[in-house]
């Protein structure tokens, strides 16, 4: 036969002290009118002694009435002792007890045990609580743990239900709010003292400077004075209900600065009275009154009783009073978990009256003495039980659970080096997703430093930057990776890079986009000034010439060069000296069709006529010859017509181009990332290389043609200049191509203008400029007879 069942250790006074809320607050019903008037309550108080086996012993007691002494021949009575239980403090008693309660449908109100599955109906279908389920409770503090910040944490429990399902509620409430736990361990005060020592370690060890301790208060302080031993860690303990508001946990300096959630304070009135009225004669009639005497007063109520050492015992006198002692029977101000009990026994009383009584109007309630109660009624009319109790609403939901409240906990040093609890937030599940949660006064954390103390794996990835976790390592533990290039992020701890829009690119740091810089060959800039200065000044030139010429038109080496074709060649050089303006400023419609039209027009007109005056040129020399009359056939009106029948095949290629496919202004991005590159789209590319194409082989014909009139007398070298004006000519436009193509951006339409200037001005440096110096330095030299030259262009 096992041994019988018996209570070891000392007792928890603070639990004597719960039980004992329960004899004030029956004691207070039966005193009251409104409740229950000429009905006595009665009630049994049993030692569960914090054990399993004997909670479930007297949860078998309960239900079959019969004494604590059963024999094979006691037959079980059909109806149990009592109608309701109060109890148990720890989930896991609270769980044994009410499986066997629930099938005999004993309805069990706990005021303590909060694991979160015993809300399970089909599990525990009569249990109630006044206290809130360890489901909200894990949901606060996941909430708590994010709103400072802490991403890093270590987690202890107690190995047992309510460590155990309490954690795994905490566990799954902090990965829904990203919080990564390095550690998770548990243990049991009845573990062994290596498992201790091992959970020891690991929290001295760890990286963590936050500690969620889901631990029964036994546990708690078995770990705590482990702890206290040798090299007390620096941590941020956050608490669970069980021992954050235990008053006998608060001398632990180590846990100076702790937080957690606890039952909501609140006042009874009459109850220090009641407990501080005992004397020995008292408590002397009940075995647990006269543990508590004995050990509050080191004496004994009965004589000729020896201790330990085998010593005779001091025996109690009359004058101890329990108004000096302070113990945690004796400690009121923190009336948390002692109000569940208190507001446990009026629910039961408050079902029992809604069970027997009949309300009247104006007058006291008729209760019937006669009606015999049974469980399952109470069970029922429990449900439905709603009402308040010194300003504390009471009523279940459909789990049989009440509305989850608590108060935010800080272990805080007073003036006087005094470590108290300090309310400074509360949490109410009741309110609005994102309100539960609320804030009244400023936290001490630990060592008592004002700010809040940091605890994570990584820090923060700053704006600019996304985080890509470690290999191997939780989601908490991550690089900080620079955005790619295109890319911003403008928060912290950024899981991704966003792309910029098209038109717009990141910043240096990469945490806002900007509008992309948008770049042309602007009038504001070094480059476009410098250009333009060069195309005003070659224009500039080519008037200058052109009014030199005109001055000494009559003159001999201006009547030679074909004066009527040398005007119209200054007048096309002056147009291609100003059409590269069009390439500078801001591109639009009119300005894009513009420069490439107004170039390839007026460039065909200068080729024409310097190929006009190269073939004068030929002509002239074929006259020279015995019976030619050539030159009547290319006199001036052939030679206009020359010009007009050339650049006319050009007017008609720009107009084809501009009706069928003209060009026009885009933004290209091309081109560039960071920046917008504004030009002239061709249109058509075929057309522009069409242009260009027929300039070039109008120059190639004139170099041709002026390379075989090279060999003219040397007073005459018009040919000569020629000739290495469309050399120069040729070879800037040759080596325009591949600039032009390679070229990015502005520096295209740049590389096109200095081909036009370039050009323009070889063919006026080559051409003009040799005789501008005779006409105006030697004018010696600007006579007939030496343009003549031997008399060979007499027909000149």
């Amino acid at each position: 036969m096992p041994e019988p069942l018996k209570c070891t250790g000392s007792m928890d006074t603070r639990e004597l002290r719960f039980a004992r809320t329960m004899e004030f607050a029956i004691q207070e019903i039966n005193n009251r009118t409104d409740i229950l008037p000429n009905i006595t309550l009665g009630y049994e108080i049993h030692d569960s002694c914090a054990a399993v086996p004997v909670a479930v012993k007297v949860a078998f007691q309960f239900a079959n009435g019969i004494t604590p002494n059963i024999s094979m021949d006691t037959s079980c009575p059909k109806k149990a002792n009592v109608v309701a239980v109060v109890g148990e403090s720890g989930s896991t008693p609270s769980i044994g007890m009410s499986r066997i309660l629930g099938l005999f449908g004993i309805p069990q109100v706990s005021h303590f045990a909060t694991c979160a599955c015993l809300s399970d109906k089909t599990q525990h279908p009569a249990f109630f609580r006044t206290i809130p389920s360890d489901h909200y409770q894990a949901a606060a503090l996941a909430r708590l743990i994010k709103h400072f910040g802490w991403t890093w944490i270590g987690a202890v429990r107690s190995d047992s239900d309510y460590g155990n399902n309490g954690m795994a509620s905490f566990l799954t409430a902090a990965k829904s709010e990203g919080i990564c736990v390095e550690y998770s361990v548990a243990y049991y005060r009845t573990n062994p003292r290596s498992k201790l020592l091992r959970v020891a370690e690991v929290i001295r060890r760890s990286t963590a400077r936050v500690v969620v301790a889901f631990l029964a208060s036994g546990d708690m302080r078995i770990l705590l004075e482990e702890l206290s031993r040798h090299n007390p860690p620096s941590l941020q303990w956050i608490g669970s209900e069980s021992w954050v508001t235990d008053p006998d946990m608060i001398r632990f300096e180590l846990c100076s600065g702790a937080i957690g959630f606890g039952i909501e304070r609140s006042v009874i009135p009459g109850l220090r009275n009641f407990l501080l009225d005992l004397s020995p004669a008292r408590a002397s009639k009940s075995r647990l009154l006269t543990e508590l005497w004995e050990d509050a007063f080191d004496c004994t109520l009965l004589s000729a009783q020896t201790d330990q050492k085998g010593e005779q015992a001091k025996t109690c006198g009359s004058n101890e009073s329990l108004n000096g002692i302070q113990i945690p029977y004796t400690d009121t101000s923190q009336l948390r978990v002692t109000n569940m009990v208190y507001k446990a026994a009026y629910a039961i009383a408050h079902t029992i009256h809604g069970l027997i009584c009949k309300e009247r109007p104006e007058s006291l309630s008729q209760c019937n003495r006669s009606i015999v109660l049974e469980p399952n009624q109470v069970f029922e009319q429990l449900k439905k039980v709603n009402f308040t109790i010194n300003g504390n609403h009471v009523s279940f939901d459909a789990n049989g659970d009440p509305v989850a409240t608590y108060e935010l906990v800080n272990w805080q040093v007073t003036e006087n080096g005094v470590m108290e609890f300090v309310t400074v937030g509360r949490y109410d599940a009741s309110q609005p997703k994102g309100h539960e949660f609320s804030m009244q006064k400023n936290i001490t954390w630990m060592e008592g430093q004002s700010q809040v103390p940091v605890s994570v794996c990584s820090e923060s990835c700053p704006p600019g930057t996304r985080k890509a976790v470690q290999k191997g390592k939780p989601v908490c533990c991550y690089d900080c990776i620079p955005c790619g290039e295109g890319e911003i992020s403008n928060e912290t701890d950024s899981v991704d890079c966003v792309s910029c829009p098209d038109e717009y690119w990141p910043n240096a740091q990469r945490d806002e986009c900007l509008p992309k810089p948008v770049e042309f060959l602007s009038w504001d800039e070094v480059l476009g000034v410098v250009l333009a200065v060069f195309s005003i000044a070659g224009a500039c030139i080519a008037v200058i010439v052109a009014t030199v010429f005109y001055r000494h038109r009559m003159s001999p080496i201006v009547r030679a060069n074909n004066s009527e074709l040398s005007f119209l060649l200054l007048f096309s050089l002056t147009l291609c000296f100003l059409c590269s303006l069009t390439f500078i400023g801001r591109p639009s419609e009119w300005s894009c069709m513009l420069r490439h039209t107004a170039f390839g027009i007026t460039f065909v007109l200068c080729i024409s006529c310097v190929l006009g005056k190269t073939i004068v040129v030929l002509m002239a020399f074929r006259a020279t010859l015995p019976g030619s009359n050539i030159m009547k056939w290319f006199g001036p009106a052939q030679q206009r017509m020359t010009v007009v029948a050339f650049t006319f095949v050009q007017v008609i290629i720009c107009i084809l181009w501009l009706t069928l496919s003209p060009p026009f202004p885009i933004r290209n991005m091309s081109l560039y990332k960071e920046r917008i590159i504004l030009e002239c789209d061709l249109g058509s590319v075929g057309a522009f290389w069409a242009v260009l194409g027929y300039i070039g082989l109008l120059a190639l014909l004139c170099f041709f043609l002026a390379f075989l009139a090279r060999k003219l007398p040397d007073n005459f070298n018009e040919a000569k200049f020629i000739t290495f004006s469309m050399l120069i000519f040729c070879a800037v436009w040759i080596t325009f191509i591949p600039a032009y193509v390679s070229s990015p951006g502005k520096f295209t339409v740049a590389v096109e203008i200095f081909a036009i200037l370039a050009s323009s001005f070889g063919l006026i440096a080559c051409i003009f400029a040799p005789k501008c110096f005779i006409i105006v330095f030697r004018p010696e030299q600007n006579t007939k007879k030496h343009v003549m030259g031997k008399g060979q262009l007499k027909a000149l």
